[in-house]
């Protein structure tokens, strides 16, 4: 928290046009809430006729299972002389059951610190590290339930770009880490999309999402997407049946994939059976609790279309949600926490990493103090 007035910077004729424009804004999303009230039974009638809709009830839930969220953070420091990156990922257990053991007892993390020179494509390739380390930790962790705060298509979206990026900037440090990773990552994201270990349950859950499975599936306003709509249409203990996950135009693929040198079609071998698994992911939706909204649940197709795994997921996001006020479960809230005060910690290891230049810099000190000015944090999942 800060003390600092939230208008401190602002031109008074700036912040008094925006807040008279915030009247006609808020009738705007109040028109929206009215229309969403007025048809809100009718949907939920659909939705029952549909064959959707299932209750937590049909399933065997088990009493007790072990869970473990998975989150990711990066920081580019951005300074006079050169830039400092750093990326991290944690995995955090969750509330453990009496009945359980913990097998953590302390958070794991991967991370990675570098000073490289100025280049727009640092923050691409850092992202895929970051994202590395999320599967790697992931398939490292022997929990009943494994969630990633995401999508699990996400790493294809930043693997891609980071591939042809690494290919241009190959002087990198990033870049080199990025490829020296690239087979471990690719092989744990292929093992966690077939997810064949029937004692262990992956799961991605995206906050954000404009996806519309079940909207496009019942013909639904495009105004409006699943997880806002379904939040309001399901009640606690509810959830839709799982469905194939929303498909690209174009097959999933990675660019690039030469960059890797001798590797390269070992990579190529590992992101096909990843591709496989990818193309037969589901998705659904559960509303755990009064206090929670829906939940979009991403689940291998092994997991989704056996009822036992199912219900171990389910049982997890349950116990895991039990507490009110946050809106996402336990472990997913908590590794969120942990890995996004990265970015505000970049500053400390700057001040680190400037002291211990200093002493012993023979030059004039004043150089150090300008070249490792900072002008501004560039941060993200």
């Amino acid at each position: 928290m800060t003390d600092e007035p939230t208008f401190a910077d602002l031109p008074a004729s700036l912040v008094s046009d925006v807040i008279a424009r915030t009247e006609s804004v808020a009738q705007e999303i109040l028109s929206t809430y009215h229309a969403l009230g007025a048809d809100q039974s009718k949907l939920r009638s659909q939705l029952e006729s549909s064959g959707l809709l299932l209750h937590e009830s049909s399933f065997d839930l088990p009493v007790a299972c072990t869970t473990c969220g998975v989150d990711g953070s990066l920081a580019v420091e951005r300074l006079l002389a050169t830039d400092l990156v750093a990326c991290a990922a944690v995995a955090v257990e969750g509330l453990t059951p009496p009945s359980e053991t913990r097998h953590w007892e302390m958070p794991h993390h991967r991370c990675f610190l570098e000073a490289e020179r100025h280049h727009e494509k640092t923050g691409t390739i850092l992202r895929a590290i970051m994202m590395g380390y999320e599967l790697q930790l992931a398939l490292e962790a022997p929990h009943d339930v494994v969630m990633f705060d995401g999508s699990l298509t996400l790493p294809v979206i930043y693997f891609n770009p980071a591939l042809s990026a690494a290919s241009e900037a190959r002087e990198l440090k990033t870049a080199q880490h990025f490829i020296e990773s690239a087979i471990e990552s690719l092989y744990a994201y292929g093992q966690i999309l077939q997810c064949t270990r029937a004692d262990r349950q992956f799961v991605g859950m995206p906050k954000y999402t404009t996806h519309r499975e079940i909207g496009q599936l019942l013909g639904w306003d495009e105004a409006h997407d699943d997880r806002g709509l379904l939040s309001s249409l399901l009640r606690p203990g509810e959830l839709t049946k799982p469905q194939r996950l929303h498909q690209p135009d174009q097959e999933w693929h990675l660019n690039a994939l030469i960059a890797l040198g001798t590797r390269s079609s070992q990579a190529e071998e590992l992101f096909e059976i990843a591709r496989s698994a990818l193309a037969r992911v589901h998705i659904l939706y559960y509303r755990p609790a009064e206090w929670m909204p829906a939940l979009r649940v991403e689940l291998p197709a092994a997991v989704a279309q056996t009822p036992a795994r199912l219900a171990t997921v389910l049982a997890a996001l349950k116990q895991q949600c039990a507490a009110p006020g946050m809106f996402e479960p336990y472990p997913l809230y908590m590794a969120d926490r942990m890995v996004k005060s990265l970015s505000r910690s970049v500053l400390t290891f700057r001040q680190i990493a400037t002291q211990n230049i200093a002493e012993s810099y023979e030059g004039d000190i004043a150089e150090v103090f300008f070249g490792m000015h900072g002008y501004r944090t560039e941060s993200g999942r």
